[in-house]
């Protein structure tokens, strides 16, 4: 059974959508700017209105409360949320320091304060923040935007390993597409309001229009 399901979900200019991820597997979107990829992200993890339904191994999100919902499927924006003033406080069952070292920062990093960080290094922290609740499905929303190449190679890194060991289900938007042929396992095209499937052979070349669209096999993983 696919670990996130979506049926005939809509919001604003978005919708409907039919999507399954299956557990352990990762699907990139693109799309142009202001065609809804942050919409779509937002209405899955129930922080905008929203029509159809968005469903975790069988149980649909509007049988949970909100933050009980966004525990397991967690949204990570370009830009996360600080509401205090050090980094700790953000962590408040702490952090390993191999956790940090995994994304290039120091073991006292926690000791920060949050307004003495670079925009990568805030969108790091945010990113570990959301690992360490250990979540059954990552929203990524642009998880590498602000960053460097090393930085870059970095997240991609623990977010595989994340998935594979979790056996999470990732819905990653990057406006790369070189990055989602790393990552993903399958590549859509937000068009029009629709998920249209890219091509194995040419990234943004030839796309075909899909209806529901299913999981490959465990076995296809590429990252």
């Amino acid at each position: 059974m696919p670990a996130l399901s979506l049926h005939q979900l809509r919001t604003r200019h978005v919708g409907p959508i039919d999507l399954d991820i299956a557990a352990g597997e990762c699907v990139c979107i693109r799309g142009a700017s202001g065609s809804g990829k942050s919409l779509l992200l937002r209405a899955i993890a129930d922080l905008d209105p929203h029509a159809g339904a968005a469903v975790l191994d069988g149980r649909a999100c509007a049988s949970m409360p909100g933050p009980a919902w966004r525990r397991q499927v967690a949204l990570v924006m370009a830009e996360g949320q600080w509401w205090a003033d050090s980094v700790g406080e953000h962590f408040p069952g702490g952090c390993t320091p191999a956790w940090l070292d995994r994304l290039g920062l120091p073991a006292d990093a926690l000791g920060w304060q949050v307004a003495r960080c670079s925009t990568g290094e805030r969108q790091r922290l945010a990113l570990l923040r959301t690992l360490m609740q250990q979540p059954a499905v990552l929203l990524l929303d642009e998880p590498t935007g602000n960053l460097d190449e090393d930085s870059t190679a970095r997240v991609e890194s623990l977010l595989g390993d994340y998935r594979r060991e979790h056996a999470a289900a990732l819905l990653w938007v990057s406006h790369d597409p070189r990055q989602a042929a790393r990552v993903a396992q399958r590549r859509f095209v937000l068009e029009d309001g629709r998920l249209v499937e890219a091509g194995e052979a040419q990234e943004g070349g030839e796309s075909a229009s899909v209806g529901h669209a299913r999981p490959p096999g465990a076995g296809d993983a590429a990252w």
